[in-house]
């Protein structure tokens, strides 16, 4: 699902893919006013599957860190007021999620995002955040 959910560098919000135009990609925002757009290539654009945080060991993609800010909310949204927290709450938020992040390279900004765009999917519906085949193989372990 996470394939279809776009960031676009120098726009706020997320987008979602809509159809894919004469050399541009046609996105609509994923929020209530559904708008639609052209995104072109200049834009740089990043599926949320393609993109993972910095960790100790190797980097962590995100549908697995969306899927477990989900299971410690019980699929609700993130109460923590982001925009006015401290550098110290944000990391200890992430912390939770991801105890082995790196803190010389995961930025606040980072996270603040992170907890935006999961409570922007969940507002809209968006749960599933990891693919099948990684959903079948945590059931079995």
């Amino acid at each position: 699902m996470l394939r279809s959910i776009l960031a676009i560098s120098g726009k706020p919000g997320l987008y979602k893919l809509v159809s894919r135009g004469n050399r541009c990609l046609i996105v609509e925002t994923l929020d209530a006013a559904k708008k639609r757009m052209p995104a072109q290539g200049k834009d740089k654009i990043i599926a949320l599957s393609d993109i993972s945080m910095y960790t100790d060991d190797e980097d962590a993609p995100l549908t697995t860190i969306l899927d477990s800010v989900k299971t410690k909310y019980e699929g609700k949204k993130v109460e923590l007021d982001y925009k006015n927290a401290s550098k110290d709450e944000l990391f200890a938020f992430f912390g939770e999620i991801l105890p082995n992040f790196d803190r010389d390279r995961v930025h606040a900004s980072d996270i603040k995002k992170l907890i935006q765009w999961y409570n922007l999917l969940i507002e809209n519906g968006v749960t599933e955040f990891l693919p099948a085949e990684e959903e079948s193989e945590e059931a079995n372990a």
